[in-house]
């Protein structure tokens, strides 16, 4: 079962919306991430750097050809961040929408 718990660094929407990428695929490529998010590569690079420094992503630079390619992944520690912040959010959500007790607010 997965530990509700709110994640200041993953709930800005651009990071929410990186990791949220970064969760349905095992890698994905830099400049698949900078046109999913529409961001400037300093912007996403920025976001990986981040997130990368809190134990969340792995990249990943290799050559292909005569150009520098980078790809990222969600580690284990940032897919449990993740679903942690989802889950956290989902209880804020139901708690917002389920009936008051006791009548009316």
């Amino acid at each position: 079962m997965t530990n509700a718990r709110f994640d200041e660094l993953i709930h800005p929407s651009t990071r929410l919306s990186l990791v949220a990428t970064l969760a349905a695929a095992d890698w994905a490529e830099f400049a698949f991430l900078k046109d999913r998010l529409a961001l400037s590569d300093s912007a996403l690079s920025k976001q990986l750097t981040t997130l990368e420094e809190a134990g969340y992503v792995a990249t990943e630079r290799r050559l292909s050809g005569s150009r520098r390619k980078v790809r990222a992944r969600l580690t284990d520690a940032g897919r449990e961040a993740f679903d942690g912040h989802i889950a956290a959010l989902q209880a804020i959500v139901a708690d917002a929408t389920a009936p008051a007790a006791g009548g009316s607010a």
